[in-house]
């Protein structure tokens, strides 16, 4: 007898073979069958018939920032309605791991657009570990909904042993001692089963709180000297790095090669995982050579270095200037500094500021950024002046003959800086080199943000974008890749990679899985939602809503979404994920959640 029965659909087993029509039979958390005839349905409780419908593994989210809401919500309902089964924590310095609540909500909160009474209140309700194990354990002890791994962040770490304040002072450089505990506690963490270390170079984004606001995050005062001491332990280790470049200083990307060699380390190198792959409208040229450039540096060094890409449009939304692209300048943080919006809107009236601000809003423009910085290609969508919305910022400037700048800030000032809701695309807006960077072999998919930037940005469905895309293209008789391709570079590429116990649905394998119809996918897929979230206090963030694509969503063998519905007590009272620790095959969790 089965506890699910999956018929007669299209099957991808995710290790990029071609798909077959098939019936899987599924047995206490695993995929007890897989066969071209029909299955016994007799006593089981829960059969989908798939005709015409794919099946394939549950897709896997790399990049997320669900910290804080794996313990308010731990259903995580907005990735795992769009397939996604496993995802992974502590990116970008940022976990919670070590560092005391305070410090950690200060260093997330910010830095990632959430609100940070909410992040404290969850670590102050929630927290009963002090070790990396205990944190392990508690996570694992949640009502999840998804399948959760981590990596530790390093900002945490550096925060926890030198203290927030000594952490964010440039003039303060760790002791012998206080390296060798930073790498202790690392390699606690990594026994205890997390994937390795996360970190930040590029010292864009800042603290929140009001002991020290707008510092840098702790982990860009690192010097080299002491991430070459925490590689040396992901190295021993064979676990992997996750960071970003100092986007001001490229050279030292060339260190990350370095660090990941395996020509100076007696052949045992060290993954890593970097910020980011983009077709960036800031730098439309840089596309053409970063795939062959990363390729190169990697055979040269001996390197193991892939950046992660978001393989859809990088749409952006921003309420005034609460987009962490304004950190980019040292007026716009001064501005992001105030959390009143009174005292906001009279410094972006200030004349003496706007000079300051349009000086070095003119001057950045000759160096790196995410953001285009172009007023014309940003359209308002919100505006308590309605004959306003549907326009560009530089439109405006035209009509009242300013810079495009002052147009911007007086805009928000007459209006009221936070009821000015504007958008525009920053990367990833050509069709064509957006089809090339999917195919190319030194980016993997992922940077989804998930639970982070919920005003900003929501690409909770990357996945399913991507799928349509494929499916798009083979139907104009532009083929840039197979479905099964897609499918393994969204799932069995991904958890080889990172080395999780995910991403394929063969025989054998814990049974994570999504059915897509493929007819669902129209454009709902592209449509703009929010949704107004309980555990924030009301408030409405981004989503994505495709559950006509998304038939049905398993994770370890039980259905939890369907039909656009979760299954009763889902995240809850009934447990269906795991945390995935490093290595291990985890068993096929209770039905219910004790």
């Amino acid at each position: 007898m089965y506890d699910v029965i999956i018929r007669n659909g299209l099957w991808f087993d995710g290790t990029g073979a071609a798909p077959q029509t098939r019936t899987l039979g599924i047995r206490d958390g695993v995929v007890a069958t897989v066969t071209a005839g029909p299955l016994d349905e007799t006593g089981c409780p829960e059969v989908i018939d798939a005709a015409g419908k794919w099946i394939m593994p549950g897709f896997i989210d790399v990049h997320t920032h669900y910290d804080a809401e794996v313990l308010l919500d731990p259903g995580l309902q907005e990735s795992v309605r769009h397939g996604v089964t496993t995802v992974l924590l502590g990116m970008c310095s940022l976990s919670t791991v070590y560092a005391g609540s305070e410090d950690a909500a200060d260093l997330f909160s910010r830095v990632e657009a959430v609100p940070r009474k909410f992040v404290l209140g969850a670590l102050e309700a929630n927290r009963t570990w002090s070790t990396a194990a205990e944190y392990i354990d508690a996570i694992d002890a949640l009502p999840l909904g998804p399948n959760v791994s981590s990596l530790l962040g390093h900002s945490d770490l550096r925060s926890t042993v030198l203290g927030l304040d000594r952490a964010t002072d440039a003039t303060v450089k760790p002791t012998d001692a206080e390296l060798e505990k930073m790498a202790k506690l690392l390699d606690e963490a990594l026994e205890a089963g997390m994937l390795g270390m996360s970190g930040m170079d590029a010292a864009i984004d800042k603290l929140d709180g009001d002991r020290f606001r707008s510092r840098a995050l702790p982990s860009t005062f690192a010097t080299w000297r002491e991430r070459h001491r925490l590689i040396k332990v992901l190295r021993k280790r064979g676990r992997m790095l996750q960071s970003a470049p100092d986007v001001n200083n490229a050279a030292t990307a060339i260190l990350f090669f370095l660090a990941s060699s395996r020509m100076f380390n007696r052949r045992k190198g060290v993954r890593m995982s970097l910020l980011v792959s983009a077709d960036a409208k800031s730098n439309p040229l840089a596309v053409y050579v970063f795939g062959p450039a990363v390729r190169l540096a990697n055979k040269v060094f001996g390197s193991s270095v892939k950046f992660q890409h978001l393989p859809v449009p990088f749409e952006l939304y921003s309420d005034g200037i609460d987009l962490p692209v304004f950190e980019e300048f040292g007026a716009g943080t001064a501005a992001l500094h105030l959390r009143d919006q009174l005292q906001r809107n009279e410094l972006l009236a200030d004349e003496g500021y706007r000079r300051k601000f349009r000086q070095e809003f003119d001057k950045i423009k000759l160096g790196p950024s995410l953001w285009h910085r172009d007023f014309h290609d940003a359209v308002i969508v919100e505006c308590p002046d309605k004959s306003l919305i549907g326009k560009s910022f530089g439109k405006i400037a035209d009509e009242r003959g300013l810079h495009p700048l002052d147009a911007f800030l007086d805009v928000l000032v007459e209006n009221g800086e936070r009821n000015v809701r504007w958008t525009t695309t920053v990367a990833n807006h050509r069709p064509k080199l957006l089809d090339a960077l999917a195919n190319e072999d030194s980016v993997h998919m992922g940077f989804s943000d998930a639970g982070a930037h919920l005003r900003n940005m929501a690409f909770y469905n990357f996945p399913i974008k991507m799928l349509k895309r494929t499916r798009d293209a083979s139907r104009a008789g532009t083929p840039f890749m197979s479905t099964q391709r897609a499918v393994h570079r969204l799932t069995g590429e991904l958890a080889e990679w990172f080395g999780l116990e995910a991403g394929t649905l063969r025989q054998g394998d814990r049974a994570d899985f999504v059915v897509i119809d493929p007819a669902g996918l129209n454009e709902a897929v592209e449509g703009y939602y929010e949704q107004e979230v309980p555990f924030y206090g009301g408030l409405r963030r981004m989503v994505n809503r495709n559950d006509d694509a998304v038939v049905a969503t398993g994770v370890n063998g039980a259905v939890v979404f369907r039909a656009g519905k979760f299954r009763d007590g889902y995240g809850q009272t009934v447990q269906s994920g795991r945390y995935l620790r490093a290595g291990q095959r985890r068993p096929a969790p209770a039905k219910v959640h004790a």
